[in-house]
């Protein structure tokens, strides 16, 4: 690995021209894909393997065309106090209303509340329901503008009128704190370099990648059915890990050239160790992001899938890119324990040798290493016990900002309806194979209607063929408590003895008992996850550690971490400490999909950091070092690479906080914590503190697994017969080649 890793990096510095050439074709090829692309279409949500989809796909067959898939409003209408809406002055308000909602060449259907019996019992409240033909990520901007139109006319007349419903939904926006993570990855870099050309590069690359990698989702969701969320996520991860990757590769780059190596050898010596570290490191990741299909959500898979291809191609270019990169910068890149003064111009002067901050800490943890690992243990214990009282759901309207007119709509239905009625439940009766289906349908209504927590049953409703029918049920409780996901059990419950009796089907579907039956396969396939991408990360790890109790201890580590961030997690937005700060304006369950998408991600992006500081002490116990020396020579060489890493990380991942988006704010908090978790105290403090207590029981290997695996050599051993002759230059600086080549390109 490291050999022909080495070869590439010569090759990349020497055909400088010709890579760049190719990235930046590929960049533009991807960027005219997603300008001529079509438009993605609203994102279809199917949980295959679930009775709520069941239900939903046999709606599909049975009642053609009455679960077409297009956007849907609910205008609710408040009458001013002391009046109802049954009053003439307020209905007169609603008719023109839903007259001037009729007109919009979008619309199906308006349903009047008057003829729908959509007026609550006492009188002050109601609704006009909206289909539109298209999906609401479809929806023209005019059909948006006519319905907030309308309901202004209502309000201009005197009544309280707010929107709920998906007709006014909009691509997420991450704000201006996106930029912000960007602006301090750059200044972490340029700290680190000690110039701007140095720093830069990893940024230049970092965005070239997540050019590429966004491009290419957004010309494939049309025909992917890729979501908005998709390329957010890829993005995200695709720029903490393309810069990541090569400030590896740029400060082995520096480190060789300290050695005395020329540009070119020092190149592709960054290439076959760091490089080493970082296709590794990028294996884990996608792994972990690819490994997100088990749990067979197709949403899911796809996030999971596009954020790994912006992986691959970020370990791509910084294999790639960044040694042709360093050859066009020539000079201008000093070797490490050198700064420019002018950051990037003028003659660079060398500091004295002296223990770095890295040095001095790791010296401190191998001294007292029972005090460092029971503290860091104790204190990720602390941050993790709020997840005991985590709570899962999906986000709905209910968990809108109160500022919104869809939460504010909501309440509106809750105050003159009831909770239950933003989450109906509707009961699908399959009687096809009942010799008495009407018989049936009764048989369903009065026994939902016997069942506790239950307010109101609609009679069966049938289809043509008389063989299907379905009944809406609304409950007393909120579509998020247990009160109603309880009653989803009893209906099922009691459907089973139905079916025993009359071989009718009933099945239970609705967007609330959709959200309950992903919680519940989410829950399920958390441990297979969990089994087969920390078991194949583990045996990928013994390949590069050659060693067993390393990566146990990493998963370990890994373990705490995650546990600790899901802590922090229910601590901001299901409790709502600090959510002031981080722009939580509502809280709540915390979504299904967080803890299994955290574990994966967070997976992926600790074995970076494992990876590269680990492999720096192998290589150092490899090549004769004491095991507790080889901790310290590990961090004297990575920790300020790591530090940087990390803080860029958890800058990038909290530049997403500022997402309108309640999905992308939670998994940029979740991620950026667990970042900060991992990095600083299981990477920095727990692990050194682990291998100086083991010594070198450390790097103990069965000899007969040592016989069967494969020798990757990230430690880059088979280098020492790779250097040509000259290859070593007591000044860099001296060879004027890489000049020469900058102001020849």
């Amino acid at each position: 690995m490291a050999t022909f890793l080495y070869k590439l990096g010569r090759i990349a510095f020497r055909r400088r021209h010709f890579v760049a050439l190719i990235w930046v074709a590929l960049l533009t090829l991807a960027g005219v894909g997603a300008a001529t692309a079509p438009p993605a279409g609203s994102t279809s949500f199917s949980i295959p393997g679930t009775e709520a989809q069941r239900a939903f796909d046999l709606l599909e067959q049975r009642f053609p065309g009455a679960s077409a898939d297009g956007a849907t409003a609910r205008v609710v209408f408040k009458a001013p106090g002391g009046q109802k809406m049954t009053d003439a002055a307020p209905k007169a308000a609603v008719e023109k209303t839903v007259k001037e909602l009729s007109g919009g060449s979008e619309v199906a259907s308006v349903a009047d509340p008057y003829t729908g019996h959509a007026v609550s019992k006492d009188g002050t409240v109601a609704y006009a329901s909206v289909k539109y033909k298209v999906s609401g990520m479809e929806l023209e901007d005019s059909s948006r503008t006519a319905l907030k139109d309308a309901a202004q006319d209502a309000r201009d007349a005197g009544l309280t009128v707010e929107i709920g419903g998906d007709a006014l939904s909009a691509a997420p926006e991450t704000g201006a704190t996106e930029v912000i993570g960007i602006v301090i990855a750059a200044v972490v870099l340029v700290i680190t370099f000690g110039s701007l050309l140095a720093a830069g590069l990893p940024l230049l690359t970092a965005l070239i990648g997540v050019g590429i990698g966004v491009c290419t989702v957004t010309a494939l969701a049309h025909a992917l059915d890729l979501g908005s969320t998709t390329s957010t996520l890829a993005s995200m991860i695709g720029l903490a890990v393309g810069i990541d990757y090569a400030l590896f590769i740029v400060s082995r780059y520096r480190a060789e050239l300290a050695e005395g190596h020329t540009r070119e050898e020092a190149a592709g010596r960054a290439a076959g160790t760091a490089g080493s570290a970082v296709v590794f490191a990028g294996l884990t990741v996608v792994i972990a992001l690819v490994g997100l299909s088990v749990v067979n959500i197709p949403m899911l898979t796809k996030m999971g899938v596009a954020a790994a291809g912006t992986v691959v191609v970020a370990v791509l270019i910084a294999l790639t890119m960044i040694p042709a990169l360093l050859g066009y910068a020539g000079r201008r890149v000093k070797p490490a324990g050198q700064k420019s003064r002018l950051l990037g111009g003028g003659r660079a002067a060398r500091t004295p040798a002296r223990p770095n901050m890295g040095t001095r800490w790791a010296s401190f943890v191998v001294r007292r290493p029972v005090a460092v690992l029971l503290l860091g243990v104790i204190g990720l214990g602390a941050a993790a016990v709020p997840a005991a009282s985590l709570e899962l759901g999906l986000p709905d309207d209910g968990s809108q900002p109160v500022s919104t007119t869809q939460r504010r709509a909501y309440d509106l239905l809750s105050e003159g309806f009831g909770p239950g009625f933003n989450g109906p439940l509707m009961v699908v009766v399959d009687a096809k194979d009942s010799d008495r289906p009407k018989a049936a349908f009764t048989e369903v209504t009065d026994a939902i209607k016997s069942l506790p927590d239950v307010v109101t049953v609609t009679p069966a409703q049938a289809n043509k063929a008389g063989d299907t029918a379905t009944v809406t049920v609304v409950p007393k409780s909120k579509p998020s408590s247990a009160g109603t996901e309880d009653l989803v059990h009893a209906i099922r419950g009691a459907g089973a003895g139905i079916t025993a009796k009359t071989d009718a089907k009933v099945l239970v579907t609705g967007s609330t008992a959709m959200n309950i039956d992903v919680s519940q396969k989410l829950n399920d396939a958390l441990l297979p996850y969990l089994a087969l991408v920390v078991g194949l990360a583990f045996l990928l790890l013994i390949v590069v550690f050659r060693s067993v109790l390393v990566p146990l201890k990493a998963a370990l580590g890994f373990l705490l971490s995650v546990l600790a961030a899901l802590g922090a997690v229910v601590a901001v937005f299901q409790w709502g400490w600090l959510s002031g700060l981080m722009g939580v304006e509502q809280t709540g369950p915390v979504m299904s999909m967080m803890p299994i998408f955290m574990v994966g991600v967070v997976f992926g992006l600790a074995m970076d950091y494992e990876v590269f500081l680990v492999t720096r002490m192998r290589e150092a116990h490899v090549h004769g070092e004491k095991p507790s020396q080889a901790v310290v020579t590990g961090f004297r060489h990575g920790a300020r690479v790591v530090t940087a890493a990390a803080v860029i990380m958890i800058a990038v991942f909290s530049g997403f906080i500022g997402s309108s988006e309640s999905m992308i704010k939670m998994i940029g908090f979740g991620l950026a914590i667990a970042v900060f978790f991992d990095a600083f105290i299981v990477r920095m403090a727990i692990v050194p503190a682990v291998l100086a207590l083991l010594g070198r029981r450390a790097w103990w290997l069965p000899k007969w697994l040592e016989r069967v695996l494969p020798n990757v050599d990230v430690e880059g051993e088979g280098l020492r017969a790779q250097s040509p002759a000259g290859a070593r230059d007591a000044d860099p600086d001296a060879d004027p080649d890489g000049q020469r080549e900058l102001v020849r390109a």
